[in-house]
């Protein structure tokens, strides 16, 4: 059961041929013998999983029930969950329980019956590209235990590939979906921006953080996505629009798709074999009767220094809130009250964090917003204007969703810049605030995993699923296992 996909276990469970009780202890059963070597999740509590997964099967039996109900999911640690502890990757919230639910959680755990396994390791606040920053540990790639799982959602998706649960929630603030997606061998969706709540969910930058999922099939993905998007009042950034199934189009013929090859994604920045892989792909998508043409996305070389500035800016001013007086750790010996906020934070936070805080405090100081900060978010106008332009000639755009495959554990650690690189072709999704999805399309000679990125433009979440689907159901890359997965 562990290998169906969402909709085989939905009807599974509908027609009683096994309880959500029984595919909890599945997956269980799994965590406790794989996640030692994986460290994709943070926090399990068994007792509670069981308890909801009881309900589920009253709800199944009463014929209460959505598509979702009794399939179980792992929760990023960055969505507060009521009675589970949140900590976001960090010291600062190691001994944080979340005293209410994310609008994520509430919607797919107390309203589809969705059965949480626990809550999935992560990069520290969402800052990484490695899941090497949460100070629980590293997580490993199923693939290769010695290289990373991408970040920031790396716990979500080494999870998901390990088969320690069918699908996981992700937030994606300039990759965080689509790049561990990619390297882990599995398809992720970032929606466009406001269609997720962001409510209980643990800020790192507020205008680019997004909600999302990762699974191994674009069907999985619309149905997961279906259940977690629609307005909330309880955000001011949520968009007020009807609820939307996001797999109403998934079969739809993908002849006379225009698919649109950004020039900038074609040229120096991906190895050879990623690339041959995406080559490969648009011609299997050519051979299903999609057309393809050549656009241009100018600005898109200034999106990752554009990031940079921003998305500190906002983690500097929502991270000021962990101070040691409140909630959240504070240090055990301090003088006064000043050394105690200083102790505090420099005890609570770990290096990348405390990195990216003094980026941000300095880029909106006096005398530097101007030339920073105000100059940052004029790009992020052009760089929307230029996926504007490209989407009046195309439906949808297409390329690598990172320009390597798994690298090797530390790496990159002693160079952020290099590890900022790993989401060159991502950031500028969020920048404009987009839809994109990372798919699989193929396997470097090590037999690691390569992502093929599509962007479509706003609210076109079903176009990109359904291009997705549509590649699915003419290759096999989303269903190889890793060994560990046997």
């Amino acid at each position: 059961m562990i290998y169906k996909s969402l909709t085989e276990l939905g009807t599974a469970l509908a027609a009683r041929k096994i309880s959500s009780v029984e595919l909890s202890r599945l997956f269980l059963e799994r965590i406790r013998r794989l996640n030692p070597l994986l460290n994709a999740f943070i926090t399990v509590d068994e007792e509670k999983t069981l308890a909801a997964a009881k309900i589920a099967d009253e709800r199944l039996a009463a014929g209460d029930a959505h598509p979702l109900t009794g399939i179980p999911l792992a929760q990023k640690d960055i969505f507060c969950a009521q009675g589970w502890k949140t900590t976001c990757g960090s010291k600062m919230l190691e001994n944080f329980t979340a005293p209410y639910d994310a609008t994520v959680v509430e919607r797919l755990e107390r309203e589809a019956g969705m059965v949480s396994l626990g809550k999935a390791n992560m990069d520290e606040f969402a800052m990484g590209s490695s899941n090497e920053t949460s100070c629980f540990g590293p997580v490993s790639n199923p693939w290769d235990t010695t290289r990373v799982p991408g970040g920031s959602s790396g716990g979500s998706a080494a999870a998901v590939a390990a088969y320690l649960a069918p699908a996981a929630t992700g937030t994606d603030t300039g990759g965080s979906i689509r790049q561990p997606a990619a390297l882990c061998g599995l398809t992720g969706i970032k929606p466009t921006y406001g269609l997720v709540s962001r409510y209980g969910m643990i800020a790192f930058a507020s205008s680019l953080d997004q909600g999302g999922v990762i699974a191994h099939r674009a069907e999985d993905c619309a149905l997961v996505l279906s259940a977690m998007t629609g307005f909330d009042a309880k955000d001011s950034t949520s968009l007020d629009r009807p609820a939307e199934d996001h797999a109403r189009n998934l079969e739809a013929p993908l002849k006379g798709l225009r698919i649109g090859l950004p020039k900038e994604f074609f040229g120096e920045g991906a190895n050879a074999e990623v690339m041959a892989a995406v080559e490969a792909a648009i011609g299997q998508y050519r051979k299903l009767g999609a057309e393809t043409v050549e656009v241009t996305l100018p600005n898109s070389r200034l999106a990752v220094p554009a990031y940079y500035v921003i998305a500190p800016a906002e983690a500097s001013s929502n991270l000021s809130r962990f101070d040691g007086v409140r909630y959240g750790y504070r240090a055990p010996e301090y003088a006064d009250l000043t050394d105690m906020y200083k102790k505090s934070r420099s005890q609570g936070f770990g290096a990348e964090v405390k990195r990216r805080i003094l980026i941000g405090t300095y880029v909106l100081s006096h005398g530097y917003y101007d030339a920073y900060y105000l100059q940052a978010q004029r790009i992020r106008r052009l760089i929307a204007g230029d996926f504007a332009e490209a989407f009046k000639v195309c439906d949808v755009l297409l390329g690598p969703t990172s320009p390597t495959t798994a690298f090797k554990q530390g790496e990159k650690s002693a160079d952020p810049v290099e590890m900022y690189l790993s989401d060159i072709y991502t950031i500028a999704v969020n920048l404009a605030g987009l839809p994109g999805l990372s798919l699989p399309c193929g396997f470097d000679a090590q037999g690691l995993p390569i992502g093929l990125q599509l962007i479509g433009n706003y609210f076109e979440e079903a176009r990109i699923l359904n291009a997705a689907h549509g590649f699915q159901q003419a290759t096999d890359w989303h269903v190889r296992q890793p060994a560990m997965a046997a």
